[in-house]
């Protein structure tokens, strides 16, 4: 059998690629999140850029939708120092942050061990990444980005410094749940890039457009939902768009096979459409295992439906 012939693979200088870090690399990096958040186990929201925290400019500020929490991410095209560094930290009590994300060319081994301490010595609340951004191109290929993670939190010691020494055995359940549930809709639909589930009842995946995500949660009525939910961060907003998309709710439902429930929450500054199925983390594992293949189905189909509105609502 007559081997292939392989390319060589090479770095180029990331200023080849980004000569400027504010006009260059933030603008791309925004367009690419997704490809960050497969780094990190994230599905990653785009919040603002330069988000203002006193008379400085935070590059990146996302949110992590699986966690339900705010991420601030500093750029830095260069080898790390000490004032980025303190940015980070500045950046993260401005906007009271879950994650902090400091990415850059080469992080020197000092500030990997501050990240390192930092992850030791704060709670499960709090994250803190460091990522080395590099340029890679094969003989004449077109370049590409790659993410490589370097200082990450250890979750199993969070957990443990917790209150309680760690998760109790319901919000373990609801992590294994999610856990495979993430897994299947990561490895075998990419329908995500979340690779860490939460001890928690729900779980938020991005739609491609700010302000709507896809769910899937245990009500706490007996009940479990998949969902489209709709926040655009301002009530008006979520109504318009809510009412937009239920003038063509026939559309919608034929081609989603089955009726969907239309709450417009009057009450609440969001809204959402759902569908609905009897279900509780109380139940038996072969149950569960049905309702994880429901969840699978109907988060793939409402993201199949809804994706062609919600982008056209976006323009």
């Amino acid at each position: 059998m007559e081997l292939k012939a392989l390319g060589t693979l090479r770095r180029l200088d990331v200023r080849e690629i980004w000569p400027n870090e504010a006009r260059d690399f933030t603008p791309w990096l925004v367009e690419n999140l997704p490809l960050l958040g497969q780094t990190l186990g994230m599905d990653l929201e785009l919040v603002s850029r330069e988000a203002a925290v006193g008379a400085f400019s935070l590059d990146v500020l996302a949110r992590d939708l699986g966690a339900n929490r705010v991420v601030v991410i500093e750029n830095q095209l260069e080898v790390t120092n000490h004032d980025h560094l303190g940015k980070l930290l500045t950046y993260a009590a401005g906007h009271d942050a879950g994650a902090m994300v400091w990415i850059a060319r080469e992080l020197r081994e000092e500030h990997r061990q501050a990240l390192d301490w930092l992850n030791q010595h704060t709670d499960e609340n709090i994250d803190f990444y460091g990522v080395v951004v590099e340029a890679l191109q094969i003989d004449d290929s077109k370049p590409a980005c790659s993410f490589k993670l370097v200082a990450f939190p250890n979750e199993w010691t969070k957990e443990a410094k917790g209150p309680g020494g760690g998760v109790s055995p319901r919000r373990e359940a609801y992590r294994a749940f999610f856990q495979q549930l993430l897994d299947d809709l990561r490895e075998k639909h990419k329908f995500t890039g979340a690779r860490v589930a939460q001890p928690q009842s729900w779980y938020a995946f991005s739609s491609g457009t700010t302000g709507f995500v896809y769910s899937f949660s245990f009500t706490g009525q007996a009940e479990v939902r998949a969902e489209l939910y709709i926040d655009r961060g301002d009530a008006g907003e979520n109504k318009g768009a809510f009412d937009a998309l239920q003038q063509k709710r026939e559309a919608i439902e034929r081609e989603f096979g089955e009726p969907l429930q239309w709450e417009r929450l009057d009450e609440k500054r969001a809204s959402r459409v759902a569908i609905y199925r009897k279900g509780s983390i109380d139940d038996e594992p072969q149950v569960l295992e049905d309702i994880r293949k429901w969840a699978t189905e109907h988060l793939l189909r409402l993201k199949k439906v809804f994706s062609p509105y919600v982008a056209a609502l976006a323009k």
